[in-house]
């Protein structure tokens, strides 16, 4: 029975490591978007709020819904600061998980790298010992021969 190289080991633990970086970047990935998404929907609901303040221009509203109106707007726009934050915040997370994945992924390839030239080298190895065998019967055959 062959004995299993330890590198054989490591190369599946690098690829356990590697998926596992791959998913934590995918969540991060999702976590971003989303964060995003909701930014972007918080300030186009910024903008709605705005044009239909605009269109109610040239009609009488009264103070308290005057002070209201900008009331909500700053809270909106605390809103989008906040979430201008949590962007900022999910891309660095996100940006730390791919590099986090390259690095895995990096470590795999050289695992897969080392059993390469130890495959190689070991190809070469029985390439050699194969042909000193032949060269061994073929020096049999010639000393064999009648006639010598």
């Amino acid at each position: 029975m062959a004995k299993s190289d330890p590198l054989d080991t490591v190369l599946k633990l690098t690829l356990d490591a590697e998926e596992q970086a791959s998913l934590q970047l995918r969540s991060a990935q999702l976590t971003y978007q989303k964060c995003q998404d909701q930014l972007n929907a918080l300030q186009q609901y910024r903008l709605d709020y705005m044009k239909q303040m605009e269109q109610k221009q040239g009609q009488v509203i009264s103070a308290s819904n005057y002070h209201q109106f900008h009331q909500f707007i700053r809270q909106i726009d605390e809103a989008i600061t906040k979430q201008h934050f949590a962007v900022t915040e999910t891309d660095k997370q996100r940006h730390i998980a791919q590099k986090r994945w390259q690095d895995k992924q990096q470590k795999r390839k050289a695992v897969e790298l080392l059993l390469e030239k130890k495959a190689h080298k070991r190809q070469l190895r029985e390439m050699k010992q194969e042909q000193k065998l032949i060269d061994e019967f073929a020096m049999q055959q010639f000393f064999r021969k009648p006639g010598r």
